[in-house]
């Protein structure tokens, strides 16, 4: 709840203040003007880094890798990317320490720290920091956090290659 108050009460208040101590330095239009300028040349640095992220990801698709750090780096771009979108000039910093390599490898190492990834063949899944539905599975049955093991047989169902090609 504390994030949402940040985000929805203070941050508008200090980017309404920040404005218009620029606006009354600079003046309306040249401050109008350059929160513009930040928004255009922001998206114009997102467009490059997105679309090089992008290729990066395809190419770890393509060789069969998991693109977990494109997909960090793709979060933190559109973090980025909705920053620079939103006028005014804190939220254009912030935007922009999206967009610096340094900063940005931080952030993603931030994420990724907290992130899980699994995967197998053309599948994978993410999940971030613990388990999302409590410790009940998403039909309401308890999952994990006991000591009995779990028995079971498995069968492997998976499509080989051959086969595939066989039914064309």
């Amino acid at each position: 709840m504390p994030i949402f108050i940040f985000l929805f009460i203070v941050m508008p208040i200090a980017e309404m203040a920040v404005l218009i101590q620029v606006g009354s330095e600079i003046g309306v239009f040249a401050t109008i003007g350059l929160v513009l300028l930040t928004a255009v040349a922001g998206v114009a640095l997102l467009k490059r880094q997105g679309l090089a992220t992008l290729t990066r990801a395809r190419q770890r698709l393509d060789s069969g890798e998991l693109p977990a750090r494109e997909v960090a780096e793709g979060m933190v771009l559109a973090a980025g990317g909705v920053m620079l979108l939103v006028p005014g000039f804190i939220t254009d910093a912030i935007g922009l320490l999206c967009l610096i390599p340094g900063t940005r490898h931080w952030m993603m190492y931030q994420i990724t720290k907290r992130m899980v990834v699994q995967g197998q063949g053309s599948r994978f899944f993410f999940s971030a920091g613990g388990d999302p539905f409590g410790g009940h599975g998403p039909f309401g049955g308890r999952t994990g956090g006991g000591d009995e093991p779990i028995e079971g047989e498995y069968r492997d169902e998976t499509e080989r290659d051959h086969s595939r090609i066989e039914k064309k």
